[in-house]
């Protein structure tokens, strides 16, 4: 290791046992006992670790300001600066609305819903969000139409689901400026959780979060932004600035520019994710330029997994030279219950993705997913009839790509290559 890279190891917090004894230690205050298996791996134990695979839990966008925010216990300031909507909490009435109401406040692994049990039940080595929501006090709000925040008080709900890392880049962690993003990545550190694309100063905002996985060898994961995500080019880190990690394209270049860095950092045996903001909000539709871009990162720049994300529904899968490729995860977790529009995409419908790899090589062995379902602002195990839904969803958007799904009576889903 470098002596640049030693530097910014210690400067994002990232050596793994103080980074698993952070979070075992947020674990104990907030109550939560991790079963026998999560705390060996807490503590760098490996006796129940299966040491054929590395099993990833990857989600789509994790919303949780605005009317998540307002049930949890710490809720920030409601005010709003929406053009129809002033007030968080009538998002909270929107969805009691529709379903019932909300007993309030809810304790912190209430959003999680069945997610908790599943998440226990499949013991994924490393568990990676997109959180897509300033962790914030902060009142200096963008007037960009659309500001998500959380409060820091709030943030436990994160760790009540044993979090490992919180990718960054994305269109909404600048939401109440560089003080908000400053205090976001302040906040996420206290309470052990590892950060990639978002940072203090370019360089922070390009260095990958790198874990230990315990018996496995190391997973490094990058976080990228593009601008088709909504993020706009002043929300780029700079060396004097905060910012995101913001790739100024698709191109060859950019591919060339992300081997370099990677190089940096892989080590043999290294598992490499990519994980990428991109592309609108309501399309099946993947551009050639994403498709050629996706192969390029693997073929070129060694990458293993690409985890895309900004799409609110579920997008195809591709495998590619024995790596998954998911364009667009859907939405995980957010506030959207009760608003009409765009019904037809079914965006209450998500997937808890758990990609399976080879420790060394890094090829893909097996991929399941359990289909979910948002209902009363949290996360819940949808029904048979939910899953075949985006199952169907899964084989009409996969057959062009070359995968198809097939759907379990326990509503697992399973991928075919």
């Amino acid at each position: 290791m470098s002596e640049k890279q030693n530097k910014t190891h210690q400067r994002r917090g990232l050596w793994p046992n103080r980074r698993r004894f952070l979070r075992l230690l947020g674990s104990v205050a907030l109550g939560v006992v991790l079963p026998p298996q999560r705390l060996l791996q807490a503590q760098g134990g490996s006796d129940s670790v299966n040491k054929q695979s590395v099993t990833l839990f990857l989600c789509g966008d994790v919303m949780t300001g605005r009317g998540i925010d307002q049930i949890l216990p710490h809720p920030s300031d409601p005010q709003l600066y929406e053009m129809y909507v002033k007030d968080a909490r009538e998002y909270v009435e929107l969805a009691e609305r529709l379903n019932g109401p909300i007993a309030r406040p809810v304790d912190f692994a209430y959003i999680w819903g069945d997610a908790v049990a599943e998440l226990e039940r499949r013991m994924p080595d490393l568990r990676i969000i997109n959180l897509e929501t300033a962790v914030t006090a902060s009142d200096t709000y963008l007037p960009k139409g659309i500001n998500y925040r959380m409060h820091p008080a709030n943030s436990p709900c994160l760790t009540a689901a044993a979090v490992d890392c919180c990718v960054l880049a994305n269109n909404h962690v600048l939401d109440w400026g560089q003080a908000g993003l400053e205090e976001t990545l302040a906040t996420l550190a206290r309470a052990g959780l590892n950060t990639a694309g978002a940072g203090r100063t370019l360089d922070d905002a390009q260095a990958p979060a790198v874990m230990e996985v315990p018996g496995k060898g190391r997973a490094v994961v990058f976080s990228y932004g593009v601008e088709t995500s909504g993020i706009g080019r002043d929300w780029l880190a700079t060396a004097e600035r905060p910012g995101v990690n913001l790739l100024p394209n698709l191109s060859d270049a950019t591919v060339r520019t992300i081997a370099a860095q990677v190089g940096q950092v892989k080590q043999s045996g290294d598992m490499v994710v990519a994980s990428i903001h991109w592309g609108g909000n309501w399309d099946y539709h993947i551009s050639r330029d994403q498709r050629q871009f996706a192969h390029a990162l693997i073929d070129v720049a060694g990458i293993d997994v690409i985890h895309g994300h900004s799409s609110h529904h579920v997008k195809g899968i591709e495998v590619y030279n024995g790596r998954p490729i998911i364009y667009g995860c859907g939405d995980f977790l957010n506030d959207y219950e009760g608003i009409s529009g765009y019904e037809e995409y079914r965006d209450e419908l998500g997937l808890m993705y758990f990609p399976s790899l080879e420790p060394t090589s890094g090829r893909l062995l097996n991929f399941e997913m359990t289909a979910t379902r948002l209902k009363h602002l949290r996360v819940n195990r949808a029904s048979h009839r939910e899953g075949q839904w985006l199952a169907d969803v899964l084989n009409r958007e996969g057959k062009p790509l070359g995968t198809r799904v097939t759907l379990g009576e326990d509503n697992r889903l399973v991928l075919h290559w």
